[in-house]
């Protein structure tokens, strides 16, 4: 009995030990790759862009389908009061009739100033647009993914740095603690490291709370429904060099041009806007058609003076009214209330406003290469300035940290060393995850993917 119970304690103690491996592994580790793919599948407003697509492919395949005749067809059963075309005499007279009819038309456009031919090409033009806002629409999300991506790294380090500042200050607090107890310093050297630890927690705290809110933000933009098993893989950014920036804005620019989706849009609602005018140009122009109808009919007299008279069948009457029509129309507008020349005005005022849009978007796209650029510049030199001063401080610190150990300087003093040697690290820390994303931004513009 004895050994069971001892099996049985040993088994419930060894349990939470067994179930650590399986609950590592349920915790899912995310990479950029993983994210990006995930948000490119699943986001919301890149759906809502693909039905937009979707919608203007269906208005390319109507035009196309406006090349073909129109078929149509009708019936109708009619029940006539009063004066009543009779089939029979061709003759209205007064009487009440039953009738019954149908027919059928096709009309087909012949020319109508090439407004077909030019609809077509200007919804293939809005397709191609649509294609490229989905792609710009990717780009910037996968871009936001990146810095949301780099922002959790970022509060990560900034923790540990957190951490070990507590670290080095609980240290201290002991060391303290004892040299108090000895009588070798005064009490009042413990309550000022001891508030330092203090403000050391709060900075982990705060450090805390930012990790978890960049991690939040991460999880809204890939719409995941929580966070608590969220995780991200670390890249091992230790060994990523710093150099001086080989990137030159000209170059960048102009590769951009040709690659970007954005510019590539703004072209095709160009194109778009100038085909929008010869279309309004061509509602001036005449339009010819051929049409075609056939139709026949069935009347029975009811009551008036032929009431008597003896109706043919249905069939033979549907046989013997048959009507068939063929005609080529012309119709040429002359005067339609301005409307004709209001349109061809304002499909000049949108080929301006394209034009303009277009060059706005270049613009935009030429400041924020620039932008990049400087960033990248900056951060590299911060990183280099930072990385010197940290050197030193380092140094200094570690002198400062032997002398505050033998009370040649005060807590105060200590503390501010400190302080400034976490401050350092994280400026370090901060340039090099800048110079990291922009740098990955200007080789976006190249047309390279964004990898960490």
């Amino acid at each position: 009995m004895y050994f069971k119970k001892l099996i049985s304690n040993a088994m419930l103690l060894l349990m939470p030990i067994m179930l650590i491996p399986s609950m590592a592994e349920a915790q899912e580790i995310w990479s950029l790759d993983r994210c990006i793919d995930y948000a490119l599948e699943n986001n919301i407003v890149i759906r809502q862009q693909e039905l937009n697509t979707q919608v203007s492919e269906n208005a390319l395949l109507q035009s196309r389908m406006a090349r073909l005749p129109s078929l149509n067809a009708n019936t109708q059963q009619s029940f006539n009061y009063g004066r009543t075309l009779d089939f029979a005499t061709n003759i209205y007279e007064d009487q009440n009739t039953r009738s019954f009819s149908f027919n059928a038309g096709s009309q087909l456009t012949l020319f109508n100033g090439f407004q077909v031919t030019n609809t077509i090409k200007q919804n293939d033009l809005n397709l191609m647009a649509d294609l490229a806002d989905l792609e710009r629409l990717k780009n910037d999300i996968s871009l936001n993914i990146a810095s949301a991506y780099l922002q959790i790294l970022f509060n990560k380090e900034l923790l540990s740095i957190a951490e070990n500042q507590l670290g080095i200050t609980r240290q201290q607090v002991d060391r303290t603690r004892r040299l108090v107890d000895a009588g070798s310093l005064p009490q009042g050297n413990l309550l000022e490291i001891k508030a330092q630890e203090a403000s050391d927690q709060l900075m982990v705290v705060n450090a805390q709370n930012q990790l978890t809110l960049s991690y939040l933000a991460l999880v809204q933009l890939l719409e995941l429904p929580d966070v608590e098993d969220f995780q991200i893989e670390i890249p091992d950014f230790d060994h990523v060099p710093v150099h001086s920036p080989e990137y030159q804005v000209g170059p960048v620019y102009e590769t951009a041009l040709a690659t970007q989706p954005q510019i590539r849009s703004s072209e095709y609602q160009l194109a778009s806007s100038e085909v929008g005018l010869s279309i309004a140009k061509s509602q001036r122009s005449p339009r010819l058609f051929l049409s075609a109808n056939y139709g026949s009919g069935y009347q029975e007299i009811v009551t008036g003076p032929h009431a008597d008279r003896e109706t043919p069948s249905f069939e033979d009457q549907i046989r013997n009214n048959q009507r068939t029509t063929f005609a080529l129309g012309l119709s040429i507008p002359i005067f339609n209330s301005w409307q004709v020349n209001n349109a061809i005005s304002n499909a000049q005022i949108g080929v301006l406003y394209a034009e303009y849009s277009m060059q706005r978007t270049k613009n935009q796209l030429y400041q924020e290469i620039q932008q990049a650029y400087a960033d990248v510049v900056a951060a590299h030199e911060n990183f280099l300035a930072t990385e010197i001063a940290l050197e030193s401080i380092e140094e200094s610190f570690r002198y400062m940290e032997q002398r505050y150990e033998v009370g040649m300087v005060t807590t105060v003093e200590f503390n501010q060393a400190l302080t400034q040697l976490t401050t350092t690290r994280s400026d370090l820390l901060r340039a090099k995850y800048e110079y990291i994303f922009k740098s990955n931004i200007l080789e976006f513009y190249l047309g390279n993917p964004i990898t960490l």
